[in-house]
């Protein structure tokens, strides 16, 4: 995973360095100048760095926990409320946001933002309410579908991301982005035509939702242009906008029925539910600071593999050669995109 696959992320940078510097003065007399770095106040707390070989495994770790552990929620503890699961991940995250703020450098970066209403308006408030239909949309496709076809589906984020820059003349279309078009695609279809157990509303919903997630990418790239958001920062902003927007829509697609049915999965499920999930986004700060785009984009193919396996394992989920054949060809174009950086 390249760091461009972090909705709205901006590799976190160190501040510059001060050099020792060389200079030549009238009379040729050579004077040797020394600056010492600054050091930061007494009371401020140091920036925590964790090294890779530490945080891609972590990384790893709470993603395929995540999808698995809400396909748990929403399958065997018999909890089809994805509305709801969702709105409860971002107002918890809102919550522990603003209590980082407080207590560590996490969300610092805020600082540095001047969000100022015309810009919540124009900015933060469209990417939000996309950023909303997107995860509403494709934890309502884990009702139907199996964690390893949605995953296979996904693959095809890149070429929905390339054809809407393509369609607002964002990106110039050339050679090689037509053939990482065509390798995706065909693999995706394959992947589509050799799923056992094919329904078609979760399809549909998982194609909206990749509609939705490539449309929010492409208006950040527009609208924050030149902002550094990292995934905490951007959860920040994001996850109280997301959070009301999803409660409005509660009442029309699901009722008052997840309050019914929260007897099922209890207190603690729901809280480490949705703490692993901030656990992600915490974790992808620290992931997007150590790699390299070779490194993120081959641990996200790793995670990818893993989660496919661990759905198979925990599931039960069928997958047929073709589907694996299709996937890595998928999975071909997918590394093409992201080491030349969708140019």
């Amino acid at each position: 995973m390249s760091k461009a696959d972090f909705e709205s992320s901006v590799p976190l940078t160190a501040m510059p360095r001060a050099s020792d510097v060389d200079m030549d003065l009238t009379h040729g007399e050579r004077i040797e100048v020394k600056i010492a770095e600054a050091r930061p106040p007494a009371n401020q707390p140091k920036k925590i760095t964790i090294p890779a070989i530490i945080i891609i495994p972590i990384w790893m770790a709470c993603s395929i926990t995540v999808i698995l552990y809400n396909k748990y929620v929403f399958s065997n503890l018999n909890f089809p409320f994805p509305t709801f699961l969702t709105t409860w991940h971002l107002a918890f995250s809102a919550v522990a946001t603003r209590v980082l703020q407080r207590t560590t450098t996490l969300v610092d970066g805020a600082r540095d933002i001047e969000m100022s209403r015309e810009r919540w308006i124009r900015s933060i408030l469209p990417i939000g309410a996309l950023f909303s239909g997107s995860l509403i949309l494709s934890n309502y496709a884990y009702l139907s579908l199996s964690v390893s076809f949605i995953q296979m589906l996904k693959a095809f984020n890149p070429v929905a991301i390339l054809l809407i820059s393509f369609a607002f003349k964002i990106q110039e279309p050339n050679s090689r982005l037509l053939a990482i078009v065509v390798m995706i695609s065909t693999g995706c279809a394959l992947a589509a035509y050799g799923e056992v157990h094919f329904e078609m509303f979760g399809f549909l919903c998982q194609c909206a939702a990749i509609a939705f997630e490539a449309s929010r990418l492409v208006m950040i790239q527009l609208l924050l242009h030149g902002l550094k958001m990292d995934p905490i920062v951007s959860l920040h902003y994001y996850a109280p906008v997301c959070a009301v927007i999803n409660a409005v829509i509660i009442p029309f697609t699901e009722g008052l029925e997840p309050f019914y049915a929260l007897h099922r999965v209890g207190l603690l499920v729901l809280v480490t539910n949705a703490g692993m999930a901030f656990a992600l986004n915490v974790a992808a700060v620290f992931l997007i600071s150590v790699g390299s785009g070779l490194i993120l984009t081959l641990a996200g193919v790793a995670k990818d593999i893993l989660l496919i396996s661990g759905s198979v394992i925990a599931f039960g989920s069928k997958i047929t050669a073709l589907q694996v054949f299709g996937y890595s060809i998928s999975l071909g174009g997918l590394i093409m995109f992201k080491t030349t950086g969708g140019k």
